[in-house]
């Protein structure tokens, strides 16, 4: 086989990414990168879902705690070292797993970053400021009246996503998705795209089913745990940032679980959005409708 393939399981959270992807990387007998960019962090494991020990041993996963929260790590990191990764697993595989839910980390691996114009400094440490004074909401309806489309795919909880969009809705006075889409970068490899698909109910179903299980299993304790390094960027999301208010009396633990699982619902409804829009992605049921194919 000349040709080397990068099959891409996308999707939203919860929807089965972790199962369909061992199930490839075994058939294929090859190796697996995350592009969940939570799971990068060691620190946060319950609430991230990142694949059980067990499921770890079943297929080499890479980028998965391969950071510290306290690390500054950018898309174009994972982009860079993605791709001097694969430069290496192609010369003993023909084909390569990417798994997780993270578009715009999936897309900077499969087509390069789009270019966005130099934004000065007074602009970013104006919207610094405005963050650190009165919190991520401002900046919500600011992109969300600036550029309507980002908006509504990106995770809205994600400061670090908001403050970038901003600085360059400010800076050019452009929307932020003016300046996506442009020429995809030459790739030594094919992506071939693979999405679960579900029926919406069902998967919130088994969203609030997950939030459950990740509570038992001990997801407070490991958010306490966390708390005092609350103001990290890293661990501005959902099933953390909930957590956090708790801990601060903002509101009682009844509601921590229930926004858990509305933010958690509200990100994979964004999840979709994205996926929906990618080229040539092959949407199956279940990970038993897939029939296994070779190149």
């Amino acid at each position: 086989m000349d040709c080397k393939y990068l099959i891409v399981v996308g999707g939203p959270t919860a929807s089965g990414k972790t199962g369909l992807g061992i199930r490839l990387a075994q058939h294929f007998n090859t190796e697996i990168l995350s592009a969940d960019s939570r799971q990068f962090y060691r620190e946060m494991n319950i609430g991230t879902a990142k694949p059980t020990q067990e499921e770890l041993a079943q297929a080499t996963h890479h980028f998965i705690d391969n950071l510290s929260v306290h690390d500054t790590y950018s898309v174009g990191d994972y982009e860079r070292e993605a791709l001097d990764l694969l430069e290496k697993l192609y010369q003993k595989h023909d084909v390569v797993i990417m798994v997780g839910g993270s578009g715009f980390f999936i897309r900077a691996v499969c087509e390069g970053l789009d270019e966005f114009p130099e934004v000065p400094m007074h602009i970013r440490e104006e919207l610094n400021q405005l963050f650190e004074n009165e919190g991520i909401t401002p900046l919500q309806y600011e992109l969300k009246e600036l550029d309507p489309a980002y908006y509504s795919q990106v995770d809205t909880q994600n400061p670090k996503r908001l403050l970038r969009a901003l600085e360059v809705c400010r800076a050019t006075g452009q929307p932020f998705s003016h300046f996506h889409n442009k020429e995809k970068s030459p790739r030594p490899f094919v992506p071939v795209y693979i999405g679960l698909d579900w029926e919406r109910e069902a998967l919130y179903e088994r969203i609030n089913k997950r939030v459950d299980m990740m509570i038992e299993a001990g997801l407070e304790q490991e958010a306490r745990e966390l708390h005092p390094l609350r103001h990290l960027t890293s661990l501005q999301t959902v099933g953390y940032q909930e957590w956090f208010d708790f801990f601060d009396g903002k509101i009682d633990r009844e509601e921590a679980i229930r926004l858990i699982k509305r933010n958690s619902r509200r990100y994979a409804k964004r999840q979709m959005t994205w996926f929906r829009k990618v080229e040539g992605m092959q949407w199956i049921k279940e990970i038993d409708d897939l029939e296994i194919f070779d190149f």
